[in-house]
């Protein structure tokens, strides 16, 4: 699964805006880090982490999160 990162403030209205904007500057970069290694386009991340995105081992695999799907050896 991915998804957006999650966070929370609380404090003065400064504050908060302070920690909301840092949120943003985080999911922006985690966003850029994610399309750079798994090859898809920016866009697509930042549509596929706005909420919970499942995937089967496999989904994983064909979207650049995993290398490989390891199964047993007996």
């Amino acid at each position: 699964m991915i998804h957006q990162i999650m966070g929370g403030a609380e404090g003065q209205a400064t504050d908060i805006k302070i920690r909301a904007e840092h949120i943003l500057r985080l999911r922006d970069r985690i966003n850029k880090i994610l399309a750079k290694h798994t090859g898809q386009e920016l866009t697509k991340i930042e549509k596929d982490t706005d909420r919970d995105y499942f995937m089967i081992a496999e989904e994983a695999v064909k979207y650049g999160i995993a290398d490989k799907i390891i199964k047993p050896t007996r």
